[in-house]
């Protein structure tokens, strides 16, 4: 298990979980449970799961921190034990700071009650007064914005009108923390943006937000911190692109927690050369089963110059070979373009564009381009590479290299948000 690193004791903390288990007891029969704590088996019926494993997590006030992982690597478990909706089987928790928790679609909704109803209900058992709901009511329908749906019974609700309702609340009522579990999949996209910019006003305020999801974009976007679990055990924690990276090859059943570098991968010197041009990371992650290995990687301007600088708006060609070691069937080339936070911005792949569908036999060499024009803001940026393919309907990784190249975008004009809609404007 990765090092969970030492406490900052200059900072407050807001939640402290230590050495968190827990344990479930399953059953084939329910019968079982019964003879068992009647004591009359003597041989053991359950067969005990874990949940999780010695997991510790410290939240400092004012961070957003994402917790992420596959299905079943205990996220919502997690959750659950901070709010104090289960109990653990071991371990402790403190937390410092009042939580609102939207844990759960509709959880904490009587389905008789209509939405002003519930609003009460459920702020009073969040440990809010009835002063401070009334004092808050009109902003949370504002936000709900479901209209006269808010005077009639919850059971007549749809699953997003139960969203906009519970996290209206949850977000409203200004909790010093405020924890989430993917609840923000449920709503349409201009009330997923309206949160969102909620967020950003909680962050602003310095507090303190946990949460779950599977959008690795807005892990990217708005945490501090990124937590990640798997099977019930911390892998790893610290920043969100390095978190996110680690992920996708658990994802894949690649990652390793002691990699040995009997395939490693690029050679030093290769590494070394292209580092010091200042265009490609030293200390990339990569990752693959070596059926492929990408090489010699590089970028061109529109005049054809290996260069790191790109003009906004002008043609660019992104290069490299692969060696095959195996035969493949139909192996797809790959690469994104990332923001140096760690958010995928946009990428293609030899599949999507229909530019290669066959096979390649051991000991064939390729060399791949993909030319495009550069439309997007000026700044940073990375790329990451990858040879990947399927074989019996199972996705495989070949070999990957994540930011690999840094380019930079120059440009003279800059609009909103990460590319130019080019857009043709005119006033008559």
């Amino acid at each position: 298990m990765a090092d969970t690193g030492k406490r900052d004791n200059s900072r407050e903390v807001a939640i402290c979980a230590e050495n968190i288990t827990k344990m479930y007891k399953l059953y084939d029969k329910p019968g079982d449970r019964v003879k068992e704590a009647l004591g009359f088996s003597r041989k053991k019926k359950a067969k005990e799961h874990y949940a999780l494993t010695d997991v510790d997590l410290t939240i400092y006030k004012g961070e957003t921190v994402g917790i992420i992982g596959t299905n079943g690597s205990g996220k919502s478990t997690i959750l659950k034990i901070i709010t104090g909706v289960l109990n653990p089987t071991k371990g402790n928790i403190s937390v410092n700071g009042r939580i609102s928790a939207l844990l759960e679609l509709g959880a904490g909704f009587n389905m008789e009650y209509n939405g002003i109803e519930n609003i009460y209900l459920n702020g009073t058992m969040m440990g809010f007064s009835k002063k401070e709901i009334d004092d808050k009511l009109e902003d949370i329908l504002a936000f709900a914005d479901i209209g006269e749906y808010v005077y009639q019974p919850c059971k007549t609700y749809s699953s997003g009108m139960f969203v906009r309702l519970a996290f209206a609340v949850a977000i409203n009522i200004e909790p010093e923390i405020l924890i989430v579990d993917e609840a923000l999949s449920v709503g349409d996209v201009f009330f997923q943006a309206k949160c969102y910019h909620k967020f950003d006003e909680f962050k602003a305020a310095g507090k303190t937000i946990l949460f779950v999801s599977h959008d690795l974009s807005s892990i990217a976007k708005y945490c501090d911190r990124v937590v990640l679990l798997n099977k019930g055990v911390k892998l790893d924690e610290g920043e969100p692109k390095k978190m996110i990276d680690i992920y996708k090859q658990v994802l894949v059943g690649q990652y390793q927690v002691d990699r040995d570098d009997e395939h490693n991968l690029l050679d030093d010197d290769e590494v070394k050369a292209k580092a010091a041009l200042g265009s490609v990371n030293p200390e990339l992650l990569e990752y693959g089963t070596m059926a492929a290995k990408i090489s010699n990687y590089y970028v061109t301007d529109k005049s054809g110059t290996v260069t790191t600088a790109v003009i906004k708006g002008e043609k660019w060609t992104l290069h490299y070979d692969v060696e095959f070691t195996e035969n493949i069937k139909a192996p797809i080339f790959a690469f994104t373009i990332k923001t140096i936070r760690g958010t995928e911005v946009t990428g293609t792949n030899s599949m999507f564009e229909r530019a290669f569908l066959d096979g390649v036999r051991k000991g064939t060499k390729k060399t791949v381009t993909f030319t495009q024009n550069m439309d997007l803001q000026g700044g940073e940026y990375l790329l990451s590479l990858g040879v990947t393919g399927y074989e019996d309907d199972k996705f495989q990784v070949y070999h990957r290299l994540y930011d690999v190249l840094n380019v930079t975008v120059i440009s003279d004009k800059d609009t909103v948000g990460y590319f130019d809609m080019n857009s043709k404007v005119e006033v008559k």
